[in-house]
């Protein structure tokens, strides 16, 4: 497949994706629901809800989760959240820190080392997974588990990743209204899946036009710190996963101040961007302005400028919405350039490297 008509030959396209990739997005709004349910039945222990800060500890499709996390509850939770993505903890994580130990196969090495600090030092700790040396360890030391169900890719098992989290911050009291904002989150989705779904044709597809428009390029995916930033992190790493593809990301205000400056030379590579703006209705008015001055800017130096606006009202939907159609967007990216988006074998190779080291 190497055309904007081959996106429209179905059959093609689900014979390109053996690893079933395109139906765990279906199922997304379910794996959501489902997720608010597992949450809910997960016991906490009461002295739990007494923390000064939150830290989520993970790697990859089991940190973005934390990512939404850091967005939804700062605002009010009132305490720092943060996401960890390293061996090590910061010095801070205390016996007054909520630690979220996140893997989805339980295995991830860095997440591990982190947990056995978190465990040294007093930290109240979580653990979400759907087994492997995490969950056994946690069972085994006394901790909460969130088991969630295995069997698809972590990165397509964010609403398994994030929900639960919520739902336990709402059990300890430091955020509410979770059910509404859920509720509303699916609704929002199983609308948007009808118009990105593999049998929605090219011409009313947003999704299969963007992935259209990055064949052959390299996109650039441009967020706005505070709503939009996470979103355009996992565009990026989405495009690199499933479609084996480098990718690009920044946010606003922060790139008016450096990056905007670096689209004069060299013209032959510029003009191979693809320059993806994420709009929300929560972005800081300047940071709006911003966007539309810098697509003045750039228009006429890159390859192409789109603009992706987010559905819904509540702040899960609108994140995730804008997630929802780059996450089909890198799929059918994998598509036209004929690559099963669901093995990941750089990451493979790694693994199995370290594990000989």
């Amino acid at each position: 497949m190497n055309n904007l008509n081959d996106l429209n030959r179905l059959e093609q396209i689900k014979a390109n994706d053996p690893g079933g990739m395109l139906d765990a997005l279906w199922k997304m709004p379910e794996q959501c629901e489902e997720a608010l349910e597992i949450g809910r039945k997960t016991e906490m222990p009461s002295e739990y809800g007494s923390v000064s800060n939150i830290v989520v500890t993970g790697l990859g499709g089991s940190a973005i989760g934390g990512d939404f996390l850091r967005l939804y509850v700062t605002d009010q939770a009132g305490i720092p959240v943060i996401v960890n993505r390293d061996y090590t903890l910061p010095a801070f994580v205390n016996s007054k820190t909520l630690l979220f130990a996140v893997s989805y196969s339980g295995n991830t090495e860095e997440t591990l080392s982190a947990y056995a600090q978190a465990k040294e030092k007093g930290a109240r700790i979580v653990a979400l997974t759907n087994g492997g040396k995490l969950r056994q360890l946690a069972e085994s030391d006394g901790y909460p588990v969130i088991v969630v169900p295995a069997g698809i890719s972590p990165r397509a098992a964010t609403g398994y990743l994030l929900i639960p989290t919520l739902a336990v911050l709402e059990k300890l009291g430091l955020i509410s209204g979770l059910a509404v904002e859920v509720e509303e989150l699916t609704r929002t989705l199983r609308s948007l899946r009808e118009q990105v779904q593999p049998e929605a044709p090219v011409e009313q597809n947003t999704a299969k036009q963007i992935a259209a428009r990055f064949y052959g390029k390299i996109p650039v995916i441009w967020g706005a710190g505070g709503s939009t930033e996470v979103v355009a992190m996992r565009w990026k790493g989405q495009v690199n996963e499933n479609g084996k593809a480098p990718a690009y990301w920044n946010i606003f205000p922060e790139l008016n101040h450096n990056e905007i400056v670096g689209f004069e030379e060299p013209t032959a590579l510029l003009g191979q961007l693809e320059i993806v703006f994420l709009r929300d209705s929560d972005d800081h008015p300047r940071v709006q302005k911003r966007m539309d001055i810098s697509k003045e800017i750039i228009k006429g130096v890159v390859s192409g400028i789109t603009e992706v606006r987010s559905q819904g009202e509540g702040r899960l939907s609108r994140l995730f919405s804008l997630t929802y159609i780059g996450d089909y967007v890198s799929v059918y990216l994998a598509a036209l350039y004929g690559i099963d988006p669901t093995p990941v074998r750089n990451i493979d190779y790694l693994k199995q490297k370290l594990a000989e080291s």
